[in-house]
């Protein structure tokens, strides 16, 4: 029995560092899928948001905010951001059916996991599109 002397710590040295890697790992995924997720959420916000509004300059200006708004609400702190607004619908004559397409970006930051061989930041992006109402008016 005295050959098992300090058994127990050799194993737990073994079996210890990949285990809490593989606890890192699994929270840098539920980070990024959480993560994605809300992004999807804002950018669906920012769509709908601008998809109500008239003109291509004020749809511009409130999907932007729409998507900080959400992004800020769900408690997503991004690295940077980006917002790209397409309005073409805005423009389609009243009577015919347009879209605005919104995509955010947003590098989330991954670099208090500690974590070996994760990049310190990942970019997540996500896109949406919102009906444009066929017979509203639009501004010129």
């Amino acid at each position: 029995m005295r050959g098992d002397t300090g058994s127990v710590a050799i194993e737990a040295a073994i079996i210890l560092p990949p285990l809490i890697m593989f606890v890192c790992l699994a929270i840098a995924g539920g980070r990024i899928v959480t993560s994605g997720a809300k992004i999807d959420t804002a950018a669906q916000d920012a769509a709908r948001e601008a998809s109500i509004h008239r003109t291509a300059a004020s749809a511009q200006a409130a999907a932007q905010s729409a998507a900080a708004e959400s992004l800020d609400d769900q408690g997503i702190t991004c690295a940077s951001t980006t917002v790209n607004i397409n309005t073409g619908g805005l423009s389609v004559p009243v009577g015919q059916v347009g879209t605005v397409t919104v995509t955010v970006s947003c590098t989330v930051n991954l670099s208090d996991l500690l974590l070996p061989g994760v990049p310190g930041t990942r970019t997540l992006t996500s896109t949406a599109t919102s009906v444009v109402d066929a017979y509203r008016q639009r501004g010129a």
